[in-house]
């Protein structure tokens, strides 16, 4: 049976060509520290179950302190203007097939999983979402390479030059996600729900529904993640109040209350990973002015889906 290890082990695996291809990278000059970086995310995916706590530890700080010192970028040979071009004219709007190929993979596999019982001797049940998008993947560079044959290495290079281009913001869903993890661990929802039942009315839906959607936005915007935010503010309110309190589906309180966090990493810079990363893959000149440009552009769209967001909330989740 394919499971989630397995997933693990191929994104492990993948960080490690990458490591390999950075340490071979003779026109970066900081080709070191971006190999050992990668490489710790190898470590990271391969041997996480097997190092410990103590361990696991050690290598995210020591993620941190690469990312600090600052990671490289080589000069990549990329094919000319002209002949991306020419690749463009010549396959039209199908070079977008392989990137729908990914998540129409991940939603049939799902639902094939979930509805046949020889797909689910297959593919772990729990977590077939994840493990038919890595399918999905797979099967998008097969299509890739059997349709355009580029040379054999060409994936993984690429690979390396988006990693190189984005930097340390690649990994930061990630980092925030356990932070969200050890925050709940730690007891900050149980201490934010207390506050905010001493100083919020939350006696009715509607309040308690308003002060779920801005929290997770708000503390979206302090933490950087909506994947930080989302286990403090359901253990806070979202589970103690909407659901248990007001008897709110949980399916729908917790799925609406994610895309409120998400509302609020359009409004922050702690979202390096959506708010930095665009500024340096357009490679614009001045990546200042160009950072806070995007929180401005993304800002009404942003405050509209905000309440969009908690009007659909106090509709949809709750039996009438």
């Amino acid at each position: 049976m394919i499971t989630l290890a397995h997933v693990y082990g191929l994104a492990g695996l993948f960080f490690g060509a990458i490591a390999l291809l950075s340490a071979w990278d003779r026109t970066n000059p900081r080709r070191m520290i971006n190999a050992l970086f990668w490489g710790l995310m190898a470590v990271s995916f391969l041997f996480g179950e097997r190092i410990g706590d103590l361990g696991n530890g050690v290598l995210a700080t020591s993620l941190v302190m690469l990312g600090a010192l600052g990671l490289g970028k080589g000069a990549a040979a990329l094919p000319s203007g002209d002949s991306r071009l020419a690749l463009a004219r010549r396959h039209g709007n199908l070079l977008f097939l392989p990137a729908l190929i990914i998540p129409t993979t991940a939603l049939a596999g799902t639902l094939l999983v979930r509805q046949t019982a020889w797909a689910a001797s297959w593919i772990d049940p729990a977590q077939a979402t994840l493990i038919c998008l890595a399918i999905g993947a797979l099967i998008a560079v097969g299509v890739l390479m059997i349709w355009l044959r580029p040379p054999p290495l060409a994936p993984l290079k690429e690979a390396q030059r988006l990693l190189e281009t984005v930097g340390w913001a690649a990994i930061l869903p990630q980092m925030l996600a356990a932070l969200g993890a050890v925050f709940l661990a730690a007891g900050v929802g149980e201490d934010i729900g207390r506050l905010a039942s001493l100083w919020l009315p939350l006696e009715t839906r509607t309040t308690a529904v308003i002060a779920y959607c801005l929290g997770m936005a708000l503390f979206t915007i302090m933490m950087g993640n909506a994947f930080a935010a989302f286990p403090v503010m359901t253990a806070a309110i979202g589970l103690p109040i909407l659901i248990k309190g007001f008897g709110g589906n949980p399916a729908a309180v917790c799925a609406i209350g994610m895309l409120a966090g998400f509302c609020g990493t359009l409004l922050t810079p702690m979202a390096a990973n959506f708010n930095v990363v665009p500024a340096n893959l357009l490679d614009l000149p001045d990546r200042r002015r160009a950072f806070n440009g995007v929180i401005r552009a993304q800002a009404p769209t942003a405050m509209a889906l905000l309440l969009v967001n908690i009007l659909l909330m106090n509709a949809l989740a709750f039996s009438p």
